[in-house]
């Protein structure tokens, strides 16, 4: 034995994480999906008949897409490859399609599973197209973002979209019964704790157990966590919330219907999520702004007002304190009276000028600069309104080959309830001095 022998024995190496040494060994024990992996689920289904197509697998992180994959591909004849988009190129790709096209000339077929697929760029989604069209490669890809925004049509027209869902809480119960099962001991938490902990995991297997393991790691022989020293020991984890994806703009929009809807509750709710994930406050009061001017309008004119206001107060103080101003503007127009009029006739409005092209105004109401457009009838017979009966002379102002339209119909709600009554008083004006129809 030399000086330099190591006569120590090896030591065993440490155990792969818990997420992986719980990974289901089947499709029956996938938790969560069962819409797609039961008896009557539609993965089930599929895998039922002897060829298989192309599939994206669309969910959040942790909802079970990885492990599917491979279970497929450990049924199937094929062979499996697995590649991520975050590490692989052009090159590695083209090499993959050149062994599946020799293995399809040999018989076999080729089960390619690309993780992170979105973040292949445009050309290179298209280079999948050729062996996918000659049944040389079927692709299952993974994907957390929206597949219409982030993959080529091209793509999607060729592969079946499959929706994994965020695991519900009586799933990641499940997971860590299964974990308490082999470790042979209980999760050291009361149940508020416990509760506390599946909250944390955002419907995400791989978190739940990720955390699950840092409480065994942190508790004492004997001791059992309460949630709020659970909270300390695993320093909470990071909401799921993308601000340039999907998370972004799940909770804008849940925001905007909750405003839309009249619950103030449920939208000061999604609000708190939104600061919570630490999105810009300043998109946000953009945001109210906007639901000011589509979903309320005139039916309450100060909410763009306080919207404004709002976004001001933020730029001003900042955080924290500025927040409490986007929010007391949310609560606005939460409880505003709802109009969609105004946003309804502008768009109607942007309609008819896209369609009818370049009218010209009546000349009654153009002006008459030079004595040849007087000489044209430019100004002429134009009715000052000011010097009407009422200030309204109720002339016609549509070009001649449109005539009156109505765009504008406010509702019976807000203020333009009183709106509503001006227009009938002009109409019945109009009416009145035979100028109804121009």
């Amino acid at each position: 034995m030399s000086l330099f022998d190591d006569a120590s024995p090896k030591a065993e190496p440490p155990p792969p994480p818990l997420a992986e040494r719980l990974r289901p060994g089947s499709l029956a024990e996938v938790s969560g999906q069962e819409h797609l992996t039961g008896p009557d689920g539609a993965l089930t289904r599929l895998l039922e008949q002897p060829s298989l197509g192309s599939m994206i697998f669309w969910g959040p992180p942790g909802s079970g897409k990885t492990t599917v994959a491979r279970l497929i591909g450990a049924a199937r004849a094929d062979a499996f490859v697995q590649v991520s988009a975050i590490h692989s190129g052009v090159a590695e790709l083209k090499k993959i399609f050149d062994a599946a096209r020799a293995r399809r000339a040999q018989g076999q077929g080729t089960l390619l599973f690309v993780d992170e697929i979105h973040r292949f760029n445009r050309a290179q989604q298209d280079s999948f197209l050729p062996v996918m069209e000659t049944g040389a490669v079927t692709l299952i890809g993974a994907t957390t973002e929206i597949p219409s925004f982030e993959l080529n049509a091209a793509l999607l027209s060729r592969a079946r979209v499959l929706v994994f869902r965020p695991l519900t809480s009586e799933a990641l119960e499940a997971l860590l019964e299964r974990a308490e099962r082999l470790l042979e001991k209980p999760l050291p938490l009361d149940a508020t704790a416990r509760e506390t902990l599946i909250g944390m995991a955002d419907g995400d297997g791989r978190a739940i157990l990720t955390l699950a393991e840092e409480v065994w790691r942190a508790a004492r022989p004997g001791e059992v966590l309460e949630a709020a020293r659970l909270i300390d020991v695993v320093q909470r984890r990071a909401p799921i919330y993308d601000k340039a994806q999907d998370g972004h703009y799940n909770l804008i929009s849940a925001l905007h219907k909750c405003v839309r809807g009249s619950d103030p509750d449920a939208a000061l709710y999604y609000l708190a999520r939104m600061f919570d994930a630490g999105e810009d406050p300043l998109f946000i009061a953009r945001r109210v702004v906007r639901m000011a001017s589509e979903d309320i309008g005139l039916a309450d004119p100060q909410a763009l007002v306080v919207a404004n206001a709002a976004k001001d107060a933020y730029d001003f103080l900042g955080s924290p304190e500025g927040e409490l101003a986007i929010a007391g503007a949310v609560v606005y127009v939460a409880t505003a009276p709802k109009s969609n009029a105004l946003y309804k006739a502008f768009g109607a409005a942007q309609a008819l000028a896209k369609t009818e092209g370049s009218l010209t105004p009546p000349k009654t109401i153009l002006n008459a600069p030079t004595r040849l457009m007087k000489r044209e009838g430019y100004g002429a017979a134009y009715e000052y309104d000011h010097d009407a009966p009422e200030a309204f002379s109720g002339q016609d102002y549509w070009p001649d080959a449109l005539g009156r339209r109505t765009l504008y119909e406010p509702v019976e709600r807000g203020f333009e309830r009183e709106l509503r009554k001006r227009l009938d008083y002009w109409a019945r004006l109009r009416k009145e001095r035979g100028k109804e129809s121009g």
